[in-house]
This record gives C-alpha cells, sequence and structure tokens, in this order.
C-alpha cells in the first residue's frame, strides 16, 4: 500500500496556537480526521508537529493516489488548507525498496 508523507507549512502569523478560530477549527479537524481518512480508505499513520518551525508531517497509507487525493479534497479538510500550504510525496517502505535492488538491472 503506498505511503504518502504531507508536509504542510503555515506563517507564524496564521499560526492556529494564536488565532482562535484556526485553534477552533483544527481541534475539530484532529476529532474528525480518522474517520474522514477511513470513509476515502485511507489509514493515517501519525502527525508530526515541528512547532518552532510552524511545520507539520503527515503520514497516510491509501491503496492508490486517487483515495489519497480523494481525502486531500474533502470538505472537511478546507480548515487544514485555509492556513497551511502542503507538498505532497510518494514513499515507498524498505522492503519495496529491496524488491526493486533485487530486480534491478546493472548498468553497463
Amino acid at each position: 500500500m503506498p505511503t504518502f508523507l504531507a508536509i504542510s507549512r503555515h506563517s507564524p502569523e496564521s499560526c492556529p496556537m494564536f488565532d482562535d478560530k484556526r485553534r477552533k477549527g483544527l481541534l475539530e479537524l484532529t476529532e474528525k480526521l480518522e474517520g474522514v481518512a477511513k470513509k476515502h480508505g485511507v489509514k493515517v499513520v501519525g502527525l508530526w508537529n515541528v512547532f518552532s518551525e510552524h511545520l507539520t508531517v503527515a503520514v497516510y497509507e491509501a491503496p492508490s493516489l486517487e483515495a489519497f487525493q480523494k481525502l486531500q479534497m474533502d470538505p472537511e479538510l478546507a480548515v487544514w488548507y485555509a492556513f497551511n500550504t502542503q507538498e505532497t510525496k510518494i514513499a515507498l517502505g524498505m522492503e519495496d525498496i529491496v524488491k526493486m535492488l533485487k530486480q534491478a538491472k546493472p548498468a553497463r
């Protein structure tokens, strides 16, 4: 199952720690996120925050890119995109890397 890294940033001025409206919306989203993800067949592996950099890294497992995109476009996540920009990366686990290495043909 593909693993997706969602790397999000916001400016200090838009930090939900210092904005009541954003903080309330984010707290509501955290209560709903697992259910919204499950609706799209996506598993939330975890979320980590680097507070001093206003950076969040979320890790998801999804059956496909399409399922992950549907989660990201769900209206429930609009509160997140109101103050964050996000970069998404598809990551391979070590098991997949080893399989690729074993199948690789040497360069000539």
